[in-house]
């Protein structure tokens, strides 16, 4: 895993680390006048834009995770009576509230996001409902002030008590991580929505800069639903890659000069059938991560099942042959280690067991170690006056189809401008 790569570090700090910069720039700076009537507005139009989008697009964790911020502001606000509490019933609400709301974003973090709706449903409410019980028993009048605000560190002077602050570093650590594992959208608005609300927390929780964190918390969590819905349309889910749709409009912002590479996967469906698509999926992420670092400007898009293409603005096929062999050599060099145990989507469908005992002579043999080799062809064109853009990318897919014909793990190019074909073996240069 790589996990200062460009991808990585966006996924992490984009859209909700940007939204909570300007938020802090504009509340701690003053420039921004915050009447009370304008910030209560803020505050609930944006958990109501939150809920509704979660609901509707059947976001199950930034739905309770909206619920779970609305429910720990008020309870903030009704026990401290509208006022940042200092003492008494209010102090120790807040504690416990401060200490509850990362508990439950950890919990929130391994929430199916979709799914069992009704059970989940059911185990969130039932929380709910314990904390809820676990509050009220705390702060009675006759429970001492600030029960939770114990010192495990001197010299402390945050607001935050200590439990809940490495409470907080708990769930801001499990979430980095998963957004590194997995470049969410969900993930991120949880990770700033969070700290938004710990931002409003160490404020008092109640009063208008309290309650101003708490609403951009809630816009956070609303423009990750809308984030997400951008990376499903825009990006191919499996792989991390552009999607065809974002291939799409990149080809309409496309101008001459240009080269168009295509890429496929060689005997990828051999490799299905005889290891799995849970190995087929793998091998899609590998050979993906490798064109990911393409060289020479590439843009790179999964366009079809194992097919990939690469735009490369402003360059000729000369430009990129060597860009494209360096990418081709390093996946070769890039051998597959199967994973052990066994695929239930591999055994033979009611059709491939009628071909049993007559093998294609593009069947991949089991290797007798672990490890899989796994290459791809390569088929380039470039822009032509006389050619508009979908007819350089029918001269890519028929170079393509060439360097299958003639033994695939090679690069074949049309040089469309000096009216010839080459073509270039492994290892070999054009």
């Amino acid at each position: 895993m790589e996990f200062w790569s460009k991808r990585t570090f966006k996924s992490i700090f984009l859209p909700g680390g940007a939204i909570l910069l300007g938020a802090v720039l504009l509340l701690d700076s003053g420039w921004l006048p915050l009447p009370p009537a304008g910030v209560n507005f803020f505050y609930y139009a944006v958990f109501i834009a939150a809920i509704l989008l979660a609901w509707r697009f059947h976001s199950t964790r930034v739905l309770f995770s909206a619920i779970v911020l609305v429910l720990a502001h008020h309870a903030i606000d009704w026990y401290g009576h509208g006022r940042i509490a200092t003492s008494g019933p209010g102090q120790v609400a807040f504690e416990a509230v401060a200490l509850l709301v990362p508990l439950n974003f950890i919990f929130l973090t391994f929430f199916p996001e979709r799914g069992s709706e009704g059970r989940t449903l059911f185990w969130f409410l039932a929380l709910l409902f314990f904390e809820s019980v676990f509050v009220a028993a705390l702060a009675r009048p006759d429970q001492p002030s600030a029960f939770l605000h114990f010192s495990l560190v001197h010299s402390y002077h945050w607001r935050l008590p200590q439990p809940a602050l490495l409470m907080v570093t708990a769930a801001v650590v499990l979430l980095m991580v998963r957004l590194a594992q997995f470049h969410k959208a969900i993930d991120n608005g949880m990770l700033w929505s969070l700290i938004a609300a710990c931002l409003g927390l160490e404020a008092g929780g109640a009063g208008r800069i309290g309650t101003a964190y708490f609403g951009v918390a809630g816009f956070i969590l609303a423009s990750s639903i809308i984030e997400n819905s951008y990376s499903l349309a825009y990006q191919d889910e499996l792989t991390g890659l552009k999607s065809r749709r974002a291939f799409n409009d990149a080809l309409l912002r496309l101008k001459p000069p240009y080269a168009i590479a295509a890429v496929d996967i060689d005997r990828f469906k051999s490799i299905n059938d005889t290891y799995g698509h849970d190995t087929g999926d793998q091998v899609l992420r590998l050979v993906a991560s490798k064109l990911a670092r393409v060289s020479g400007g590439g843009q790179v898009f999964r366009v079809g099942g194992e097919e990939f293409t690469i735009l490369f603005p402003g360059r000729t096929t000369l430009d990129i042959i060597d860009h494209l062999e360096l990418l081709r050599m390093e996946i070769e060099s890039s051998p597959f280690r199967l994973r052990t145990g066994q695929d239930r989507r591999k055994s033979p469908r009611e059709a491939d067991r009628r071909t049993t005992g007559r093998r294609s002579k593009n069947a991949v043999s089991r290797p007798e170690s672990d490890l899989l080799s796994v290459t791809v062809s390569i088929g380039a064109a470039e822009s032509h006056s006389r050619l508009n853009v979908d007819e350089v990318i029918q001269h890519a897919d028929k170079a393509l189809y060439r360097a299958k014909q003639n033994g695939r793990n090679r690069i074949e190019v049309v040089l469309v401008q000096r009216r010839k074909k080459a073509g270039a073996k492994a290892g070999k240069t054009i």
